[in-house]
């Protein structure tokens, strides 16, 4: 556990919050909370600056967890909250992939900030629907120009691929963990062939090696999908603010 300080409330019962000063020690008295740290004396709900301590600037956060029907999987498409200020979404986390939001990602829909989920920009995951199977490598790829290449399929690419994508190879997709060799400049569902741009990648691809493709996931994230969704919102701001509620579309993935 990290280092930080648990506070007890009488009238809860319970142990309501943690905070992220450390006091070498702390009181109340007389309506007051003190503490001392390095030999000098605070009195606490007294600085007009919010999550200062010390001298030392923190941040709120909170860490929550949806897990309806656990038995199943799930397709987490949205996360919403009531509060007076925007929350980034530093930190989500399923049992498949992982993600975060910034505060400038959220709008105001009837009273609640709302936002579709994204996932972290570097996320691979090929278990992911981000993740398509375009075929086997049919020809030799010809050089179109200066690291374009182009890909020729016995089949059409498909609908769904598109310029920007990130391509991958491997020589036995059951068995060999793809590595990326390109990006998408260009599809042809007629001629059954896509251009790759591979500059700075420089893997070499040959006849019969099978490509496939991953989807821009901040872009084009279809939500994040699991058996529960565990989000950390974190709020920088040194005034004042109020969190209500926070909540999710949720609804039963179909494979």
């Amino acid at each position: 556990m990290a280092n930080e300080t648990l506070s007890y409330s009488e009238s809860a019962k319970g142990w309501p919050s943690f905070y992220s000063y450390l006091p070498d020690f702390m009181m109340g008295m007389n309506t007051y909370f003190y503490t001392f740290k390095n030999g000098n004396l605070f009195r606490h709900n007294t600085n007009p600056i919010r999550n200062n301590y010390y001298g030392q600037q923190f941040n709120s956060s909170i860490t929550g967890v949806f897990n309806n029907n656990p038995l199943e999987i799930k397709l987490f498409k949205t996360i919403s909250f009531e509060s007076d200020k925007a929350w980034a979404v530093t930190d989500l986390l399923t049992d498949l992939s992982s993600g975060n939001m910034l505060s400038t990602y959220f709008e105001q829909k009837e009273g609640e900030w709302f936002s579709f989920i994204r996932e972290n920009a570097s996320t691979i995951n090929f278990k992911l629907r981000s993740a398509n199977g375009i075929g086997t490598i049919s020809a030799i790829p010809t050089i179109i120009s200066a690291n374009l290449y182009q890909y020729q399929f016995t089949v059409p690419p498909g609908s769904i691929i598109s310029e920007g994508d990130s391509v991958f190879k491997t020589t036995n997709p059951a068995t060999v963990t793809p590595t990326k060799c390109g990006v998408v400049k260009s599809v042809d569902n007629t001629l059954n062939t896509i251009n790759v741009d591979t500059t700075g990648f420089g893997q070499l691809v040959a006849s019969g090696d099978f490509i496939l493709y991953y989807k821009d996931v901040v872009a084009n994230s279809t939500g994040a999908r699991g058996y529960f969704m565990q989000f950390k919102l974190e709020n920088s701001d040194t005034t004042p603010v109020e969190l209500f509620s926070v909540g999710s579309s949720v609804m039963k993935s179909f494979p």
